[in-house]
């Protein structure tokens, strides 16, 4: 669309003519839905003595809307944290597509059912993973208090919810000993979980001398905070090196380390220098594993990271009102969020998904992480 001024709107002048190019991206004024009418020929098989029909891959059995809406409202509400209510009225407004909220719910439990092995495959994997962060937040179910567990790195991520925030909901994710890292912070339910090496967040240890600086200046906490700092820090820029390698700074790793139990086992009568030195004391084996282990973080920030969408949809949509809707939440956020982690498109991966299941009669593996092209 060509765009010109027959003369300068200052002067009046005639206009030396150049050109330039914009480029302007927008969505139409009015999108409407495509609605398709299938012709299904139901014919009677005089051997089989019975009706049969050809199946629709398009949409589940009795449904009225299409495997993609189906796809998008899940991203909308489990992805995105957007409320029932906001997602119709996006529908209405903008999408010319009217349903209803009892609609919508029902059609996503129907996909979680079907979805079902893909959450169970990814407990799976997160169970065999070389490292997993665990972290845990406060949920809702039928306005009880439930908690909202996320288990999770790089390449998955399990939602569980459950009524307990202690070793009972651990216990039911963590059937037999985990053969790798288990990343967490301080909450002493974790302590249940049997596992073949440890790293506690380094980040919530300096929040806590942090608070504990609000409201204590006595002189000997004032030099213990000071010197755990010194030793984390020393730690974390240790590992932080561009030439880190374990066999090459052997020597230099065990400088905090020992630094880190000498502080630990020192005596204190101040209350707070003496409970983070009990906490350091207990912890000591694991707290420094990152320097062990360069693949390992020190910190447990990736799952605090996966944990703020539900958080968000939390605010927005007061959690959910039966078992049956907890058990679709974390059905469709655990596999939302782990295919988004893997580089793949959701709504995509989810209608082919669909569409396979439907002819088919079994639903595909849990796709791997997507290989970047070169």
């Amino acid at each position: 669309m060509p765009h010109r001024l027959d003369c300068c709107p200052g002067c009046g002048v005639d206009l030396q003519r150049c050109n330039r190019t914009r480029t302007i991206e927008d969505i139409l004024e009015a999108i409407r839905p495509i609605v398709t009418e299938h012709t299904i020929h139901r014919d009677y098989c005089p051997c089989c003595k019975k009706h049969v029909e050809p199946i629709v891959a398009d949409a589940l059995p009795k449904a009225a809307i299409g495997h993609r809406l189906v796809g998008l409202t899940c991203w909308f509400h489990y992805g995105l944290g957007i409320t029932i209510d906001q997602v119709v009225s996006i529908l209405s407004h903008h999408l010319q597509t009217k349903l209803t909220p009892g609609g919508l719910v029902d059609m996503w439990q129907r996909v979680a059912v079907i979805l079902e092995p893909w959450y169970q495959q990814i407990g799976e994997q997160a169970r065999a993973s070389v490292y997993l962060h665990a972290d845990e937040t406060g949920w809702r179910v039928n306005g009880q208090t439930y908690w909202l567990w996320c288990f999770t790195n790089p390449s998955v991520c399990y939602y569980m919810i459950d009524p307990s925030r202690g070793g009972p909901a651990l216990k039911k994710f963590f059937i037999d000993a985990f053969d790798g890292v288990l990343i967490t912070d301080f909450w002493r339910a974790y302590d249940c979980v049997l596992a073949d090496g440890r790293q506690f967040c380094l980040v919530h240890l300096l929040r806590e001398l942090e608070k504990v600086d609000l409201t204590n200046q006595s002189q000997e906490w004032r030099s213990f905070a000071k010197k755990l700092r010194r030793i984390v820090r020393d730690a974390i820029r240790l590992r932080r090196r561009d030439d880190y390698d374990v066999n090459r700074y052997w020597n230099r790793f065990l400088r905090p380390d020992k630094r880190l139990w000498s502080l630990a086992v020192g005596t204190y009568k101040d209350k707070d220098a003496k409970r983070l030195a009990n906490r350091v004391a207990e912890r000591s084996d694991w707290l420094l594993s990152f320097l062990q282990e360069p693949i390992l973080p020190f910190d447990n920030n990736f799952a605090e990271r996966q944990i703020r969408p539900a958080v968000i949809l939390r605010k927005n949509s007061q959690c959910n009102r039966s078992e049956k809707g907890s058990a679709t939440q974390a059905i469709m956020m655990s596999i939302y969020r782990t295919l988004r982690l893997r580089g793949l498109d959701p709504m995509r991966t989810i209608v082919d998904a669909l569409r396979i299941f439907l002819t088919d009669g079994k639903l595909t593996p849990l796709p791997p992480p997507a290989v970047a092209d070169g």
